[in-house]
């Protein structure tokens, strides 16, 4: 099996997020898959297992399996690309608990093809407010995550939320937004995910299933570019349309071979 580590989200290594990649599991157990992302210790691995019209596709964190995953679907489509698995014209297929998601190059960006996730405007929990501990200018819930619209780039720039506090929450994570202070992005967010153990993911296309949508309505627009502002940085375009487009750019930074199953 060979094992592929890939920064999403960005064109430079050592930026945006990183990811494992496994091609291919065969019969390896979901026990198995989870000691192999700890063993990892990325805030996602991606297992992808070939099947008919393309590949099956599950990711986990160190500590459990999620439902979606931007970052590492992006490294699985570029891997097979740059693998020869796929042919650069092709477009990858993955089969998951979300559903049939679509990879296709455009020229040197991947789009995504992604569902919406839009949220619903919530009373904020105790948790949150108190996880956060800034003023709180919106509060919605998908059915993952928490969404906080804050006053400014700059609030969100210097946000040290306690995070033993947001993990009493029990969802996914808290994606918080603001616009963005300079002309370059539209838009700029941070994820929290303790109970995932990921205390701050660097850039979590999922997320942006939910923000696409939040921020038109809030901007009247359908395209933006945003920033996830993170100590590693990631960029990402965003269409929304009756799904998301999520384009980013990937740079593998190393491929080994697992020698133990």
């Amino acid at each position: 099996m060979k094992i592929y580590q890939v920064d999403s989200f960005t064109k430079e290594p050592f930026r945006g997020n990183p990811a494992a990649v496994c091609l291919f599991v065969e019969s390896e157990t979901s026990d198995w898959m989870q000691s192999m992302a700890r063993e990892m210790n990325l805030s996602e691995t991606a297992f992808l297992k070939k099947r008919e019209n393309g590949c099956d596709l599950r990711w986990f964190t160190p500590n459990t399996e999620v439902d979606l995953c931007g970052h590492g679907t992006l490294a699985a489509a570029h891997v097979l690309w740059e693998s020869g698995e796929l042919a650069l014209g092709q477009e990858a297929v993955f089969y998951t608990k979300s559903g049939i998601l679509r990879a296709s190059k455009r020229e040197d960006w991947i789009q995504l093809d992604f569902p919406l996730e839009e949220e619903e405007e919530v009373d904020p929990p105790p948790e949150l407010v108190r996880g956060l501990n800034v003023p709180l200018l919106y509060v919605g819930r998908n059915r993952m995550d928490y969404l906080v619209e804050v006053e400014s780039e700059t609030v969100l720039q210097n946000l040290s939320p306690n995070l033993e506090t947001l993990a009493k929450l029990g969802d996914r994570g808290v994606m918080v937004t603001s616009q963005a202070d300079s002309d370059e992005y539209d838009f700029v967010s941070r994820f929290f995910a303790p109970t995932l153990g990921i205390p701050e993911d660097p850039v979590t296309g999922s997320a942006h299933c939910c923000l696409g949508p939040y921020w038109k309505r809030r901007l009247g627009r359908d395209e933006f570019v945003a920033y996830q502002a993170s100590k590693r940085g990631g960029v990402l375009r965003v269409e929304v349309k009756d799904r998301i487009y999520l384009h980013g750019q990937a740079r593998t930074v190393f491929c080994g071979e697992l020698h133990c199953s």
